[in-house]
């Protein structure tokens, strides 16, 4: 796979995020200009490009994973952005603790966690 994307937005299986920044991120041994949604079934392209844009549609595929996901790691950039207390709610309802940090921290944090075998996803805004 060349640089530029996610065949079919889209790489099945867990792996670990090598490098970030530059718009996008480097992972099993490709790299993908963009935002990503990193879950336990795979990493997928994610439109999310803001904080603000973060709702309960762009957070649906991780809910979807079912009991596969225990936390969510959000990236929300280079800053971290206030997270709406309705969505704290409906991932707590879900069995989903969350952790809202900038994008360089979860992606690290992201590593540590999946390396110890958790329940683990990563919500990614790409940073410049």
């Amino acid at each position: 796979m060349a640089a530029g994307g996610l065949p079919d937005g889209f790489v099945p299986g867990r792996h670990l995020i090598d490098a970030y920044g530059n718009g996008g991120f480097r992972f099993a041994e490709m790299s993908h200009r963009g935002s990503i949604l990193v879950l336990p079934s795979g990493i997928r392209a994610w439109s999310t490009t803001e904080p603000k844009a973060i709702d309960r549609a762009a957070l649906r595929p991780v809910v979807a994973e079912g009991r596969a996901v225990e936390l969510l790691l959000i990236g929300t950039g280079l800053d971290i952005a206030p997270f709406p207390d309705s969505l704290r709610r409906w991932l707590k309802e879900a069995g989903i603790g969350l952790d809202v940090m900038q994008t360089g921290a979860a992606a690290r944090t992201y590593n540590i966690l999946m390396a110890e075998n958790r329940k683990v996803a990563a919500a990614l805004i790409a940073v410049a």
